[in-house]
């Protein structure tokens, strides 16, 4: 008995979704969008011919061999040069393409929905009831199947409506699509699996209400779950299985795009743990869909605490740093999907390493000996890896990491990077992470001590670096607020409260939160080290400053803090500081 893949292969429809072999690859996977009329499925012509024939013009024919019957009169009527169709032929053809031109484009609205969603729910019954009744015999079937895959293609125009969404869910077609995901024929899976990418994807111009009711119109009917299940049956060394995932993966991306749905992906643990397994997965090359899973952890880790608490419970952390282990002395190839790769992994790490639970499991990891090792000896790791730093060392929960870094040997390694650095990205997260050791570690303790003296060590040439780095913002910051003092005498007073956001914006991306930074890493050596106030004061000197300034920076930090009981220790900080650099 033949099975039914055997029967697709050598039926004339085929229900498995070809990519053409000399298309780009690009047009394929993500980086190029599928258009909402289906361009991803090609029709294909096959020319039928003999093989055997040989190509070039005829032998001629012996003296003596028959010319045949006599040949037809000149051609009056140009067939040859005029398309090869005669005057009466041309005639029909055009009556035919006014008849065409003549009948109306069909309505794409409500009616069309209903009529639509009927017959789809038509196909999917036919074919059940066909597939349950011809079990051992797909001839039976087969059409039945090929009626449905083509339905299922023809609901890639409701991407071009979404204002027929909320009757789409209406008729219960979600519902209907979904289950398909559970089909016997995975080509029927795939096809509706791409579909509904289509139709959450963020270039639909979809009003959130619109979205939202369709995303949870399929999210009630087990999408997930159905998706994870299509995760264990396709096998990626499949072309069109492997492209099937690929889709899957981008379903779950445009889920995530609302932080509420995001929250209940997070929450689907057998979905975690696939994502977790498939980008340890043995590749020669990283595949872009070993990457795209990385992508995806890092969106669910970077969406919700949940989502985070979630990963930190099934040991993310630790696979994570093994994951990134190897590019301490090894650099993945520039713009391939290993580079991206990497970096998605380490997005993963550095939002699990904000919260507490992260911060301990990155200890208990080893992960602050790795990322100095990749400090020291890593290139493009060295970013990631100093972020990552940042982040763990730094929050109220922050004081262990801090404290490890000074054990590890670190701060050598760290002041040495600041010193030599002339790009300001990097400086910015060491100045933070200095911020966050002179607030959390304890007074008197080692660790602190061992700190300080950092600063102090080669007649102060920290601090010189620090008051230049300080200046540098300075500047960029005094650029800014001359643009918006021109807005701020063009803008009404009505106007103004709009207005102020945007100045604000303009100034944070100025650098006024790394300013803060750096003034208050000053306000601290100014208050436990006499030496270390002397220096500061004397190189502000040179531009007739004062310490004074750096008062008026972190009052303005204070006064935008909120009185919540979670910023009460920053502001207890900022107030003690503001005190020594009045």
């Amino acid at each position: 008995m033949a099975s039914v893949d055997d029967i697709f292969k050598h039926s004339g429809v085929s229900s498995k979704r070809k990519l053409d072999p000399i298309r780009d690859p690009n047009e394929i996977y993500k980086s190029a969008k599928i258009t909402s009329d289906g361009s991803s499925r090609h029709a294909r012509v096959d020319e039928d011919g003999d093989e055997d024939m040989e190509a070039g013009p005829a032998p001629p024919l012996a003296d003596d061999e028959d010319f045949g019957p006599e040949l037809p009169p000149d051609d009056d009527e140009g067939r040859f040069f005029g398309g090869g169709i005669t005057k009466q032929e041309s005639e029909i053809l055009d009556y035919v393409d006014e008849a065409d031109a003549g009948r109306a484009p069909e309505k794409i609205d409500a009616a069309w929905l209903r009529k639509t969603a009927l017959n789809f729910e038509k196909r999917i019954s036919k074919n059940a009831e066909l597939r349950a009744k011809f079990e051992d015999d797909p001839q039976k079937f087969i059409s039945s199947e090929a009626d449905l895959d083509s339905d299922i293609k023809g609901l890639s125009l409701l991407s071009e409506h979404p204002e027929l969404y909320p009757e789409f869910v209406k008729t219960g077609c979600v519902a209907s699509l979904v289950s398909l995901l559970a089909h016997e024929n995975t080509d029927i899976a795939i096809d509706a699996i791409e579909i509904m990418g289509e139709l959450t994807d963020e270039d639909v111009s979809a009003e959130d209400e619109q979205w939202n009711g369709l995303v949870d119109a399929m999210m009630d009917a087990d999408l997930l779950g159905l998706l994870v299940s299509n995760f264990s049956r396709l096998n990626e060394d499949d072309e069109s299985d492997r492209n099937g995932i690929y889709h899957a993966l981008g379903v779950i991306e445009n889920l995530c795009s609302r932080q509420s749905v995001a929250e209940r992906v997070g929450e689907d643990e057998k979905l975690l743990q696939w994502l977790l397994q498939r980008i340890q997965r043995q590749e020669k090359t990283v595949t872009q869909n070993k990457q795209y899973a990385a992508e995806i952890l890092a969106i669910l880790a970077q969406m919700a605490v949940a989502n985070r608490t979630k990963l930190i419970g099934l040991d993310a952390v630790d696979l994570l740093l093994q994951l990134v282990a190897p590019y301490r002395r090894r650099d993945p190839d520039k713009g391939g999907d290993e580079e991206e790769y990497m970096e998605n992994i380490f997005a993963s790490l550095t939002c699990l390493a904000d919260e507490a639970a992260g911060k301990t499991k990155f200890i208990d990891a080893e992960g602050v000996e790795l990322c100095l090792i990749m400090l020291k000896e890593g290139k493009k790791s060295k970013p990631p890896a100093l972020r990552l730093i940042n982040h763990a060392a730094g929050g109220n929960s922050g004081v262990e990491v801090c404290q490890k870094l000074v054990d590890a040997g670190g701060l050598k390694g760290l002041f040495t990077l600041f010193m030599k650095t002339q790009d300001h990205r990097l400086a910015e997260h060491l100045v933070e992470i200095f911020a966050s050791m002179l607030r959390l570690l304890p007074a008197n303790s080692a660790e602190r001590i061992r700190t300080l003296a950092k600063f102090v060590e080669k007649d102060y040439e920290k601090i010189s670096k620090l008051i230049k780095f300080r200046r540098d913002y300075i500047a960029r910051l005094s650029l800014a607020e001359q643009q918006n003092e021109a807005e701020k005498a063009a803008t009404s007073q009505d106007d103004r409260e709009a207005a102020e956001l945007e100045w604000l914006s303009r100034r944070i991306d100025a650098g006024l939160f790394t300013l803060q930074t750096i003034d208050t890493v000053l306000a601290w050596l100014v208050a436990e080290d006499t030496g270390a106030a002397r220096k500061i004061k004397q190189v502000l000197a040179e531009r007739d400053e004062k310490v004074s300034v750096i008062g008026r920076t972190l009052k303005e930090q204070l006064e935008g803090l909120d009185t919540t009981e979670e910023n009460q220790d920053l502001r207890d900080m900022l107030s003690t500081l503001v005190e020594f650099v009045q």
